[in-house]
Parts: C-alpha cells; structure tokens; sequence
C-alpha cells in the first residue's frame, strides 16, 4: 500500500507482530515491495517488553543491529520508565555508545503523561517516564518529535522543536486534539501545528526522515484506509513542498507511513 500510494519507505515498529520481530522476513518484504525501511523504532511499548529480551538494554541493541541489517538510518526510541531504574540510571551513555559503535541515530521520542479521572472534571496526572516525557530534559545527539504525543502532553510542538534544534532527525507526524491519549490523527484534523512544523523543516537544513504515524483503525474497507493514508501524504508533500519523486541521485528526507 505504501508502495502503491508513492511513500519512499516505511518506519519498522517492532513489537509483537512476529514478523516485526523477524529482520530476514522484513527484509524480503522491503525488497518483494521496493519499499526500504528507513527507520526502526525498537520494541519499548509496555505490550513489546519481551520482545528479544526482557532486557531493554538488549532490546535496544537488538534494534541497533536491525537497522543495519536493514540500512535503515535512525532507531526511534521512547525514554525509559521510571521502574526501569538500573536501564534509566545508564540510559545516555547507553544511547551516545550504540550510536558511536553503530554510526546509527538513535532518536529519542516526547511522550506524553498518564491522565486519571477523578470524576467532577478532575483528574491526576502521572509521568511514566525518567526524568520526564521531554527528552531534551536530559540532552541527546538526536530526538524525535511526535505531534500527537505533544498535543496529549500539551506541549507546544514548535518550541519543542526548537530545543531539539539540529538534534531533530525524526519526525512522526500526526495530529491531536488535545485529548489525554495517544490519537495519531491524520494530520490537519487535529489542533496541533502541522503544516508549520511542515514548512519550517522544508525551510531549514532537515535531513532525516517524516513519517505520516496516523490511526486507521476506524477504516470501513481496506479503500478506506488508502483514502486516509493518502489524505495524510498529501498533507506532508504539500507543506513540505518535496516532489512525489525527486531528481536521480538527489538526496532528500524520506516519507514513510
């Protein structure tokens, strides 16, 4: 489908799905479509942890080899959980020492706190996360940033930008309505500043990868579902201003669903 509908790859999400798990069986999928895998997010969902391992130093090693494996250029990564204090405690050493042995980017990913009701309007708020959903709150060479992650965190996702700065190399685009939950709307529909995250990337020096992580859940029909996904990609071509296909040997930051 992402093939059919023009995306120059995909974003690999490991979890558990065994074939995500399987690199050889993804990699005859890449070649079978003709679509690479340029990124792979390693397997840090609370349903993924023990996926490879029940380590997530493991995991994340794990996924370090996938990419290469793969030629995939970025792993994206969420910041630990709390729990996982001995893997929180060495967390950026960890990360800056994968990313020197492999020459892969290991993008750090905002989350987003966990809301509870409390019934009459109120409701707590818990950070899952170590230090907190913001990784630039502890500084790494490259970070993700995703928009329906900032929308549930009512964080502003161009100042969020900002501190990424030149640290930026992954972008999951999607929008959000504010809502306490991850929503990955298609983008435009939501309230969160798509179109100008959009230009301002295509007016920088932005060369890593956007990838269009929306919902498609509701989809009535496997039609329906292209309508969407193809609704969401010329969203991104249109702010981004990237032709559908590029001059030969032209390099460019790739569209990935």
């Amino acid at each position: 489908m992402a093939s059919d509908l023009g995306y120059d790859g995909v974003e690999l999400m490991v979890w558990a799905d065994p074939v995500s798990q399987d690199v050889r069986a993804v990699g005859r999928l890449s070649a079978r479509s003709g679509m690479p895998v340029l990124a792979v997010h390693a397997p840090c969902l609370l349903i993924s942890q023990r996926v490879w391992s029940p380590d997530p130093s493991e995991r994340l090693r794990r996924a370090v080899e996938a990419a290469g494996e793969l030629n995939a250029p970025t792993v994206v990564l969420h910041p630990p959980f709390r729990w996982q204090r001995k893997y929180a405690d060495g967390f950026a050493d960890l990360v800056a020492s994968l990313e020197d042995e492999s020459g892969t980017a290991i993008a750090v990913e905002n989350m987003f706190p966990v809301r509870r009701p409390l019934g009459r309007g109120r409701s707590v708020e818990m950070n899952a996360f170590k230090p907190s959903v913001d990784p630039t709150d502890v500084g790494h060479r490259n970070y993700t940033l995703d928009l329906s992650h900032s929308a549930a965190a009512h964080m502003d996702a161009l100042e969020l930008a900002k501190r990424m700065g030149e640290g930026l190399r992954h972008v999951h685009l999607a929008d959000g309505s504010g809502a306490p939950k991850d929503e990955h709307m298609i983008p435009g529909r939501g309230t969160q500043p798509c179109a100008e995250l959009c230009e301002q990337l295509a007016r920088g020096a932005f060369d890593g990868q956007v990838v269009l992580e929306v919902n498609t859940r509701r989809a009535a029909s496997p039609a329906a579902r292209r309508e969407m996904l193809a609704e969401a990609l010329l969203f991104a071509r249109l702010h981004l201003d990237w032709p559908a296909q590029g001059r030969p040997g032209e390099p460019r930051p790739g569209l990935s669903s």
